[in-house]
């Protein structure tokens, strides 16, 4: 079967490779969707910090079941998959939490994930499709972690969040978000993002990060209470440093973003708002459940993520454009 290798920082290969056989408790599935992700783009750029070559990308995922031993599935399922796979037995794993188990294992990222024809994976991580189409499934992932970085949030209707970052990640948790009730706020340094929140999802209101005046219009916004909750969905790290001067005492500050260096922020600052600040990584099975939830009840909106579409035959031609803002992709989906 046909496969496309990261060999190497802005290196792909083509190459072929054998199909993969039945194991007891896998199922095989044909792969329909691949979605690109910021950490695919960071794996090409060299930028990934959990990341090693040569590895095959892909972990938004959506398919089709050719085989599997699993009662609970047929074959001719439509599914995508939790591409966390975890050991079940370390503390994070004992305590409920296998996002961030301490073996993990993420597809496409630590092992060698879905951009081929055909995958191999335990049916512990299959979830069933529900009646959405291939790409929509596809999107379940990536809006998962913005509906878990809102759960630790825990977000209360008519609270001000201030998400910072309107890629993909930052616009699942800005829907995610205003489904919890909240008034989002978009923070971002591109203006035709900025557009497309406000039009596209309805925020509260947008700011370019670049005006000088952003924190003053945020206070304005917020009544000079300022947001409590703000999440980076940029892994940017001037925009991680300076993401808690837009936060009200007694905040929390979310980072979903990820980047190689260490952040810091000034103690005082910190210390006077009572800060708590967490991480939020990957998702949990309540999180695509929930998001499968909201996509069928129509809360989210799957026509404002897919910008660019492309067969496998062309991604090898395309990704390097991704990388570049002025192409405005959102969403680039892989059609196999």
């Amino acid at each position: 079967m046909k496969t496309l290798i990261c060999s190497a920082p802005r290196q792909f290969e083509y190459a072929q490779i054998p199909e993969p056989e039945p194991i007891k408790n896998h199922a095989i599935i044909k792969i329909k969707r691949v979605g690109i992700c910021g950490t695919d783009l960071h794996a090409y750029e060299g930028t990934q910090p959990f990341f090693s070559y040569p590895r095959i990308l892909g972990h938004e995922l959506s398919g089709e079941i050719v085989a599997c031993d699993d009662t609970a599935f047929k074959i001719g399922d439509a599914v995508t998959i939790m591409p966390y796979f975890s050991c079940g037995s370390c503390i994070a794993c004992r305590r409920g939490k296998p996002n961030c188990c301490a073996q993990i294992n993420v597809f496409g990222v630590h092992i060698d994930g879905g951009m081929k024809e055909y995958i191999s994976v335990p049916t512990q991580y299959l979830i069933h499709g529900e009646g959405l189409n291939y790409d929509e499934l596809a999107l379940v992932e990536p809006l998962a972690i913005g509906a878990h970085g809102v759960r630790r949030a825990g977000l209360q209707p008519e609270d001000f969040v201030l998400v910072i970052g309107a890629g993909p990640i930052g616009i699942g948790t800005m829907e995610l978000a205003a489904v919890s009730g909240a008034k989002v706020i978009a923070l971002d340094i591109n203006e035709t993002r900025l557009k497309f929140c406000k039009e596209q999802l309805g925020v509260h209101a947008t700011i370019n990060a670049t005006d000088n005046n952003a924190l003053e219009q945020i206070k304005a916004l917020t009544n000079n209470d300022m947001p409590t909750t703000v999440i980076d969905a940029t892994g940017n790290l001037k925009a991680i440093n300076n993401g808690i001067h837009y936060l009200a005492h007694g905040g929390n500050y979310v980072l979903i973003g990820l980047q190689k260096e260490a952040f810091s922020f000034s103690h005082p600052e910190f210390h006077k708002r009572e800060t708590t600040l967490m991480s939020s990584r990957n998702a949990t099975k309540e999180d695509f459940k929930f998001v499968i939830a909201n996509l069928k009840a129509g809360k989210i909106n799957p026509k404002n993520y897919i910008t660019h579409t492309v067969t496998f035959d062309e991604v090898k031609e395309h990704f390097e454009s991704w990388l570049r803002p002025e192409t405005g992709v959102i969403k680039a989906m892989v059609h196999l």
